[in-house]
C-alpha cells in the first residue's frame, strides 16, 4: 500500500468535515447580512423589505443605492468566474466584485452620516459595518456631492427600477434648456434683467406668495414723528384654560377676637392761621332773562284704572267653650282629744328649771 493513499484520504477526511461546518457559518452569516440590509433599505426608502433577502438582486439594490450601475456587479462577478484561470491579470479581474461592493458601501456611508474611514471598516467586517449603519440612529440623506464617475455612463447609474427611490441625478441636476427651447421657461421681459453683481438666493429661499405686491421704488418709509410703537398682543390662552381662583385673605380660626383699635393720639396744637384777605367783589353781571316755562309733556302712558275696593269678609262667631264643674272639697273631722298617760305610784321627781315652781301633788297634802 503506498503511503500517498493515506495522505490522499485523510486530507479528503478533513475537507468533509470542515464543509459542512463552512456551509452552517454561511447560512448564519447570508441570514444576518440579509437582515441588516433590510434596516439599511428601510432607512433609504426602498418598497418591500423581500428585496433584502433575494440573493444576488438585494447586492444589485445596494450596489444602485450606491450610486453604481447595478449590472455592474453582476459584470464584475462574471469576469471574475470566467478569466480567474489567467495567471495575474485573473487575479486582478477576481478582486472586481470587491472593489465594486466598496466603492457602493462609500456611498452608501456618506448618505447615512458616516466618513470615508468607515470604508476600512467595511473591507475588513462587512458585516459589522451593515449592522451598525442599519441599527444606529442616522437618516438617510441624499443631499451629498455627486460621485466621481457621475458623468461615466459605464459606471453611473441610469437605471430606474419600481420600489427604488432615485437618488441624485448623476452630476448634479441637469442644466435648465435654453430659452426658447420646448418645455423651456419662457424669455424674461426686456427691462427685467437683474442688475450687475446680482448673487443666486440663498438655499432655502422660497418665493413670495401670489399676490404679493412689489414695494414702491423709494423703499421702506420710516415712521411719522410721534409714531407709537402698538403693544404686542396677550397671547391667547390655550383651549380648555381656567383661570385659577382669586387668592384671598386667610380666614382667622374660629373663636378668634380682634384687638381693639388704639386710641388715636390728640392732634398737636396747630398755630393760628392768619385771617384771609377778603375777596374783591366781582362785577355786576347782567341779569339773566328768565327762562319761558316748558310745557307739560303728556303722559307717555295712560293712567291706571283705580283697583275695586275690597270688601273684608266677616269673621266667624266664636263658640265659648263651658267651663269644667267644680267638685266641693270633703269636710275635715276634728281630731280626738289626748289621752292622759297613767301616772306612777310613787312621787314623780322633776328634773326641770330650779326657776318654775313644782306643782303641789294633792294626794301628798291629804295624808
Amino acid at each position: 500500500m503506498d503511503y500517498n493513499d493515506y495522505g490522499t484520504g485523510g486530507l479528503l477526511a478533513f475537507w468533509l468535515l470542515l464543509v459542512p461546518i463552512f456551509f452552517v457559518f454561511g447560512i448564519a452569516f447570508y441570514i444576518l447580512g440579509s437582515w441588516f440590509l433590510m434596516k439599511i433599505f428601510d432607512k433609504a426608502g426602498v418598497q418591500g423589505r423581500w428585496r433584502a433577502w433575494v440573493p444576488v438582486y438585494n447586492t444589485m439594490v445596494f450596489t444602485k443605492l450606491g450610486d453604481l450601475n447595478p449590472w455592474l456587479i453582476l459584470i464584475a462577478w462574471g469576469a471574475a468566474a470566467v478569466l480567474s484561470w489567467i495567471p495575474l491579470i485573473g487575479w486582478i479581474i477576481g478582486l472586481l466584485p470587491l472593489i465594486v461592493s466598496v466603492l457602493a458601501a462609500w456611498r452608501v456611508g456618506l448618505k447615512l452620516q458616516k466618513e470615508a474611514v468607515w470604508v476600512i471598516l467595511y473591507f475588513f467586517l462587512s458585516l459589522v459595518w451593515l449592522g451598525i449603519l442599519g441599527f444606529d440612529k442616522s437618516r438617510w440623506n441624499n443631499a451629498v456631492p455627486p460621485a466621481p464617475w457621475a458623468g461615466n455612463g459605464f459606471l453611473g447609474d441610469r437605471t430606474n427600477w419600481a420600489g427604488i427611490p432615485a437618488q441624485t441625478a448623476v452630476g448634479g441636476y441637469a442644466a435648465a434648456p435654453p430659452y426658447g427651447a420646448p418645455g423651456a421657461y419662457p424669455p424674461p421681459a426686456p427691462g427685467t434683467q437683474p442688475p450687475a453683481g446680482y448673487a443666486a438666493p440663498p438655499a432655502g429661499y422660497a418665493p413670495p406668495p401670489a399676490g404679493y405686491t412689489q414695494p414702491p421704488a423709494g423703499g421702506y418709509a420710516p415712521p411719522p414723528a410721534g409714531y407709537t410703537q402698538p403693544p404686542a398682543a396677550a397671547p391667547e390662552p390655550p383651549a380648555g384654560y381656567t383661570p385659577p381662583p382669586a387668592a384671598s385673605a386667610p380666614e382667622p380660626p374660629a373663636g378668634y377676637t380682634p384687638p381693639p383699635a388704639a386710641a388715636a393720639a390728640p392732634a398737636a396744637a396747630s398755630a393760628p392761621e392768619p385771617p384771609a384777605a377778603p375777596e374783591p367783589s366781582a362785577a355786576p353781571s347782567e341779569p339773566i332773562a328768565p327762562e319761558e316755562p316748558a310745557s307739560p309733556e303728556p303722559p307717555s302712558t295712560p293712567p291706571a284704572e283705580p283697583a275695586p275696593p275690597v270688601t273684608p269678609e266677616p269673621a266667624p262667631p266664636v263658640t265659648p267653650e263651658p267651663a269644667p264643674p267644680v267638685t266641693p272639697e270633703p269636710p275635715v273631722s276634728p281630731e280626738p282629744p289626748a289621752t292622759p298617760e297613767p301616772q306612777a305610784d310613787g312621787p314623780a321627781i322633776d328634773f326641770g328649771s330650779p326657776s318654775e315652781p313644782k306643782p303641789e301633788d294633792p294626794d301628798a297634802t291629804k295624808a
